[in-house]
């Protein structure tokens, strides 16, 4: 088991071979953060890049009375969404057909058409990277994050009802993608 109190306390020091311990413990899960938050490998990259040196420069105020990775995490995810208020990359009036998918729902629902195929884990995720951004910011925070529609509200400077909005919507349109992907209607979101 890897010694992350000592690692901690060496960043806190200002010892590199620390930092560099840290960075190749949490670098690759917390990519996997970044690019649920991004449209792209780069920008997950970028954001990663941006979050660890937040990290590098704050871990002084981390006090040890929560989780170290929960701490890192909620970094990474403020530096994501961040990152997208400053590049103004998203936007969250995203025009969507939603007659399209309300006919898809209504056809599905009555035929009660049940998945006979399991949907992984990374499947699903892809399908989120097709969301547009404001609706998989929301939906990241939500349902992956656990944040309430608060919090969501505070963190993007939209209202509660925007957030509830764009999750509802972006469920709506993961469903679609589901049904256009495997023909069928997924009850997994």
């Amino acid at each position: 088991m890897i010694p992350i109190n000592r690692i901690i306390d060496g960043c806190k020091a200002g010892r590199q071979k620390e930092f560099k311990e840290l960075y190749d413990l949490y670098a690759s899960p917390m990519l996997a953060v970044c690019f649920r938050y991004s449209k792209n490998m780069d920008d997950a990259k970028d954001i990663l890049q941006e979050g660890f040196i937040k990290v590098f420069k704050k871990i002084k105020d981390f006090k040890g009375t929560g989780s170290f990775e929960g701490w890192l995490r909620r970094i990474m995810v403020n530096t994501a969404l961040n990152y997208y208020k400053a590049n103004l990359k998203y936007s969250f009036n995203v025009e969507y057909d939603d007659r399209k998918h309300d006919t898809m729902d209504a056809k599905n629902s009555a035929e009660n058409i049940f998945v006979e195929k399991t949907v992984s884990h990374e499947e699903i995720l892809k399908l989120v990277q097709k969301l547009p951004d404001g609706y998989r910011m929301v939906f990241n925070m939500y349902v992956l994050d656990g944040l309430t529609h608060k919090e969501i509200a505070d963190d993007l400077g939209i209202s509660d009802n925007t957030s509830k909005s764009q999750l509802m919507k972006a469920r709506r349109m993961l469903k679609g993608l589901l049904t256009e992907k495997y023909g069928a209607l997924h009850n997994i979101i």
